[in-house]
C-alpha cells in the first residue's frame, strides 16, 4: 500500500484483531450459554466445565497449598511416546549456580536440525519438564527439529534469578554443544506457554543483551510477561475467570519477584513487559485466547514489539481461556491455534 510502511502494515493488523472483539474488553457472548461460560467458545466449554468442576474442588493458591497445586497439576501431564527418543541429562549451571536438568529430544549428531529451547508453564510456581514431553515429541516429528525442555528451579523456593539462570545456560549449553547434539548453531528459537512464555520472553531478551547466542524467532504461547496485571491493572469478567485467575496470578509474581508484584520497585530484568527497549528481538509470534487473564498484556506487548520495529504475528482467539489447546486438543479452535504456532516455527527455521 502506498504511504504505508512495514511496521504501519504491522499495526494494522494487531489493531484489526482487537477491534473485531478478539482482545481488551469482553467480546458478545456466544449462543446457547448464559454465565461465564457463555463467552467460551462453543468447541471449548466442555473443556471449561470440566475445568471450573476442578478448580471449585480445590483450595485457592497459597504457601499452605502450594503442594496440592504441583500435585494436581503433574496429574494433566500425558505419558511420553515411544518416539521420538529422548533423554535427560544434567549440564553445568552458571557460575554460582548448581547444575541443570534436561531433557533433549530428537537429537542425532549426523544431523544438523533447527532446535527449540523450551520453557514449560507452571505459574512459576509449579509444573515439571517432563509433563509436556508427549506434546514436544509431536512437534520434534512435525518440524524435524530437536527439542530441549528445561526443568529450571521454581518459586519461591528460588526468585527469578534463580530459574532464569538455569534456562540461560541451557540455551548456552544448545548453542555450545550444537554440534554433538546434531543442531544447526544458527537455527535456535526460544518457546514456552504460561510462565514458560514468560521465561521464553526473557530468554529472547537476555540473549539480545548479551549478544552471544543469534534466535530465529520467539514462540510465546499465552505469555506471562507482566507483574502489574491483577494489581495495578485488573481485566473485567469474563477475561481471567477460567484456569488461571488474579489471585493466583498475583501469588505467582509474588514468589517469582520476592517482593509484592506491581509496585516501582519491581525490577525490569524479572518482568519482560518491564523492558524500556524491546528492539532488537528476533521475529516473534505471540498467541493468546480472548478471555485469558494474559490478554491484554499480551496485546499490548506485541504492539510494543511492532512498534520496536520486530516483525510479530499475534493471534487471539475468540473465546479462548488460558491453555485452552492443551486440555481442549482435539477441538478444530485448538487445531487451528497449533497450526499457527508450527507454521510460524517453520517459517523461522526455514
Amino acid at each position: 500500500m502506498d504511504g504505508l510502511s512495514r511496521r504501519d502494515l504491522h499495526r494494522l493488523v494487531a489493531v484489526a484483531a482487537t477491534s473485531l472483539g478478539l482482545g481488551g474488553l469482553p467480546q458478545a457472548a456466544f449462543a446457547g450459554e448464559s454465565g461465564e461460560l457463555g463467552y467460551v467458545h462453543p468447541e471449548l466449554r466442555p473443556a471449561a466445565k470440566q475445568l471450573l468442576q476442578l478448580v471449585a474442588s480445590m483450595p485457592e493458591i497459597s504457601p499452605e497449598t502450594l503442594a496440592i497445586t504441583r500435585q494436581a497439576m503433574g496429574g494433566w501431564a500425558q505419558p511420553p511416546l515411544e518416539h521420538p527418543k529422548w533423554h535427560q541429562r544434567a549440564i553445568k549451571g552458571l557460575p554460582g549456580n548448581p547444575d541443570v536438568s534436561v531433557f533433549v529430544i530428537n537429537s542425532d549428531d549426523t544431523k544438523r536440525r533447527p532446535a527449540i529451547l523450551h520453557t514449560h508453564g507452571g505459574g512459576f510456581i509449579s509444573g515439571k519438564a517432563i509433563s509436556m514431553m508427549a506434546d514436544l515429541q509431536r512437534l520434534a516429528l512435525e518440524l524435524d527439529c530437536t527439542i530441549v525442555t528445561v526443568d529450571y528451579r521454581l518459586a519461591p523456593e528460588v526468585n527469578f534469578r534463580g530459574s532464569t539462570a538455569d534456562n540461560y545456560a541451557a540455551l548456552q549449553w544448545l548453542h555450545d554443544e550444537a554440534k554433538s547434539l546434531g543442531v544447526d548453531a544458527g537455527r535456535i528459537a526460544v518457546m514456552g506457554e504460561s510462565a514458560g512464555g514468560g521465561h521464553a520472553a526473557l530468554l529472547a531478551l537476555k540473549a539480545r543483551d548479551l549478544g552471544k547466542i543469534p534466535l530465529v524467532a520467539q514462540i510465546l504461547i499465552y505469555p506471562m510477561l507482566d507483574d502489574r496485571t491483577g494489581t495495578t491493572k485488573t481485566p473485567q469478567a469474563p477475561i481471567g475467570t477460567i484456569v488461571w485467575n488474579v489471585v493466583k496470578n498475583r501469588f505467582g509474581w509474588q514468589s517469582f519477584l520476592g517482593m509484592a508484584p506491581g509496585t516501582d520497585k519491581t525490577p525490569q530484568e524479572a518482568v519482560p513487559a518491564r523492558y524500556r527497549d524491546l528492539s532488537g528481538l528476533p521475529p516473534t509470534f505471540i498467541g493468546v485466547g480472548a478471555i485469558d487473564l494474559f490478554v491484554d498484556e499480551d496485546i499490548a506487548y506485541a504492539n510494543r514489539l511492532i512498534d520496536a520495529g520486530v516483525p510479530t504475528q499475534l493471534e487471539v482467539v475468540p473465546g479462548a481461556f488460558h491453555g485452552f489447546d492443551g486440555i481442549g486438543a482435539s477441538t478444530q479452535v485448538a487445531k487451528d491455534f497449533t497450526a499457527s504456532k508450527v507454521t510460524a516455527l517453520r517459517r523461522a527455521f526455514a
